[in-house]
């Protein structure tokens, strides 16, 4: 019995193997490595817009892509935080609201599911998303740049901030609209199922 090739599925899984070979690079001192981690984390971000693109162009939207594509992007994101935090490039308090964010986002996701709630995706989201790919791209080409190449610095820190605004203020927007959505009584009617 043969299976329907679904490329879709494959890049998001491509995604998923490239996350510890970017740690790998972002993790090492040496310059070339440093361009080799921006590159490879160039080529997995590209795979995020490449994936749904052919997804919806080949017919091939799949629940388990619809699944799977938003944890290959928190995986593939915080992995290059939690390596770029390890060579100090990143704090660890920004890092972990990111990552936490993310979380945050997933787990109402799934409560909204589980309410019948939808909440589609934003462009407020989707703007979040390309600051991420951008700034950690250019917090890990930083690596390779002399200490006393002050723009490349003052972009750097300019990218992290833009990244991490976008990203608290996209999460807060999400949750606004499950509650414009789901509509407090609601919630507080689920809650009293719980034990």
């Amino acid at each position: 019995m043969s299976f329907p090739f679904n490329l879709p599925i494959a890049l998001t899984l491509f995604r998923i193997v490239l996350v510890p070979l970017i740690i790998v690079f972002v993790i090492s001192s040496d310059r070339v490595r440093v361009l080799i981690a921006a590159g490879i984390f160039v080529a997995a971000s590209l795979t995020d817009w490449l994936d749904g693109f052919m997804a919806r162009r080949r017919n091939q939207v799949t629940r388990f892509g619809t699944l799977l594509d938003p944890v290959a992007d928190k995986l593939l994101v915080a992995a290059a935080l939690v390596a770029l935090v390890q060579v100090d490039m990143v704090r660890a308090w920004v890092a972990m609201v990111i990552i936490g964010r993310e979380l945050a986002v997933t787990g109402l996701r799934g409560v909204a599911l589980s309410m019948g709630v939808v909440v589609p995706a934003s462009s407020f989201g989707k703007l979040k998303t390309v600051s991420q790919y951008v700034g950690i791209t250019i917090l890990i080409l930083e690596r390779g740049v002399p200490p006393q190449h002050v723009p490349f610095h003052l972009l750097s820190v300019a990218a992290l901030w833009v990244m991490l605004g976008l990203t608290v203020l996209s999460g807060a927007d999400y949750f606004y609209r499950f509650l414009l959505k789901a509509g407090p009584r609601a919630i507080i009617k689920d809650l009293e199922r719980w034990p």
